[in-house]
């Protein structure tokens, strides 16, 4: 047995044990990048990815192209770190099925997350519930800058409608970093809010999502103050 394969084999029962909880970025990238890479010391590229792209989590968002040009980063290995975030999407979604019943923007928020979750473009989602808010489904509205067009508005409607829903939350993602709902998010709300009203269906809210925070438009509008929330995903601390 080499030098690097009883280190790898020292990793992953460090993990079966313990969990990573604890560890570096750079030793989780190290564990990941040992099952796409076989042969070999991965220590070294886990550590020029974290210095390229500043964490775990941004050498995970990155393009594969971006990946690739690191010494080292084969197609094979890129295609493997960009179906984490991926798998852990279709986890979290898989835990927020319809029949959930939803009462506060916190519950809100985890059955949305995970469809915002790594999205690099700004994207909008409906969620839609019936009279007991209790969760009928979840529909995508837009993709890119254009959640404010007479198109999306149109769609949300239709969404409701095709699910029957009595309730529903608005959600969309900043990838500006900035965790905080803009004038313009607040006149779309209005505008949702207006055309939902003759349907027979309410708009609780509209959330928006930055990484892992979480801001809600109707407490900011009745307090003046950023209405917001940490999500904590499964595995969390």
């Amino acid at each position: 047995m080499s030098i690097h394969t009883g280190h790898r084999k020292r990793l992953k029962e460090e993990f079966r044990t313990r969990g990573i909880e604890g560890w570096t970025d750079h030793k989780v990238l190290e564990l990941i990048l040992g099952f796409g890479i076989p042969q070999g010391d991965v220590n070294p590229l886990a550590h020029e990815l974290i210095d390229r792209f500043g964490s775990l989590s941004g050498a995970l968002d990155a393009l594969p192209e971006e990946l690739m040009k690191v010494k080292g980063m084969g197609e094979h290995s890129a295609t493997m770190l960009k179906l984490f975030p991926a798998v852990l999407g279709r986890y979290l979604e898989g835990r927020t099925g319809p029949g959930q019943i939803v009462h506060t923007v916190q519950e809100a928020g985890h059955v949305l997350a995970p469809y915002l979750y790594g999205a690099r473009n700004e994207m909008a989602y409906i969620l839609c519930l019936d009279a007991k808010a209790k969760v009928l489904g979840v529909r995508r509205i837009s993709e890119g800058n254009n959640s404010n067009s007479s198109v999306a508005i149109r769609r949300v409607a239709e969404e409701c409608l095709a699910l029957r829903a009595s309730l529903c939350y608005l959600a969309h993602n900043h990838v500006s970093g900035v965790a905080l709902p803009s004038p313009e998010d607040m006149n779309t709300t209005a505008v949702i809010r207006s055309a939902l009203d003759p349907l027979g269906v309410r708009l609780v809210d509209h959330l928006v999502f930055v990484d892992g925070d979480l801001v809600s438009t109707r407490e900011t509008a009745a307090s003046g103050k950023k209405g917001g929330y940490r999500m904590v995903y499964p595995g969390q601390q």
